[in-house]
């Protein structure tokens, strides 16, 4: 059933869901930047998600017996989901926090709306409409300047690192991750929280057992306990199911310009955690970003309205399962 009051309203509204997931993880790139030194990138992974399934499990128990029979015979989805979604895009982005900043981090994001757009074409040949395309080019023109720290024609203070392979790599993952959601089994969303986490812990086990063996072991503080349970709860839970929740209502490639966000978002989080300034080109190109998100959503909004101009019919509480091949997802996120 589809929660009522506030909280119904909220999971019916892409655009604050959307929100929200995005200030998670850009939260994830300070804290994993902050503990780099004392939580290996694998280990730090590993943590998160098996903290994330041990705090899902008992709510999710119930519903994965309900689920069990949808979910193996999709075995393949949901283990692609896992693996691009959860173990490969975490442990990258750590290991490449080891490396680079945060913020050049949390600025590659940018690239990923435009993979997620031509993922979406090449698997399932959803092609982008024209407004989607200009709000596109309007975002990354503003992350651009961002990137160029207010020089768009020149190369701006960007100084490249090794860490930034690590990087694309994670966000051709999550991209991937984003489009195959198209595809995910119609369970209740916190059975596919649950499983997938489940998984993805089980993957990175081995991975955390030989970082421990070759001497890379967690240095037990207040602190990295602090960003493991932060990890854990809000980057994980939270923002998963508020993303693949605005992934359901908007479709895979309009839910991706929202990431557009993370360099901001992550400024503004740098300025209070790691002491870095906010400067007037963060503000433009935020106001950049926030345009193209909103030329996108152009088209979004001309739906509401038929042929003839008037209003469509209301949309039930409860809308019917799509048919095969529909990018009109009303079901559980994962």
């Amino acid at each position: 059933m589809r929660p009522g009051g506030l909280a119904g309203r909220l999971y019916g509204s892409p655009v604050p869901l959307l929100c929200l997931a995005v200030l998670g993880w850009s939260g994830n790139f300070i804290v994993g930047r902050l503990v780099h030194d004392s939580v290996p990138p694998a280990t730090l992974a590993f943590l998160r998600w098996l903290t994330a399934f041990v705090v899902l499990l008992p709510f999710g128990w119930r519903k994965l017996r309900q689920d069990r029979r949808i979910l193996v015979r999709h075995w393949v989805t949901v283990l692609a989901l896992s693996i691009f979604g959860v173990a490969a895009y975490n442990t990258l982005i750590y290991t490449g926090l080891q490396t680079t900043t945060a913020i050049n981090a949390l600025l590659m994001q940018s690239v990923m709306p435009l993979l997620i757009v031509v993922f979406a074409f090449a698997l399932f040949r959803e092609r982008p409409g024209v407004a989607q395309v200009a709000g596109l080019v309007v975002s990354l023109a503003g992350v651009w300047l961002v990137v160029t720290q207010g020089s768009p024609l020149g190369s701006g203070g960007l100084r490249l690192r090794a860490g930034d392979g690590w990087i694309f790599v994670a966000v051709v993952s999550y991209a991937l991750y984003t489009a195959l959601l198209r595809r995910r089994p119609q369970v209740n969303p916190v059975s596919l929280l649950t499983v997938t986490f489940g998984l993805g812990a089980l993957m990175l086990a081995p991975l955390a057992v030989a970082e421990a063996g070759g001497g890379h072991v967690v240095h037990v503080t207040a602190g990295a306990v602090a960003a493991v349970a932060y990890v854990a709860l809000i980057p994980s839970i939270l923002s998963y199911f508020c993303y693949n929740r605005g992934v359901e209502l908007v479709g895979g490639a309009r839910a991706g310009q929202f990431l557009h966000l993370m360099p901001v978002f992550g400024a503004v989080l740098a300025f209070f955690a790691l002491g870095e300034r906010i400067h007037a080109f963060h503000v433009a190109g935020a106001a950049l970003i926030a345009a193209g998100i909103a030329v996108a959503a152009v088209r979004r909004a001309g739906d509401r309205l038929t042929a003839g101009g008037k209003s469509p019919r209301p949309v039930p509480s409860e809308p019917r399962t799509p048919p095969p091949g529909s990018d009109s997802w009303r079901r559980a996120p994962s």
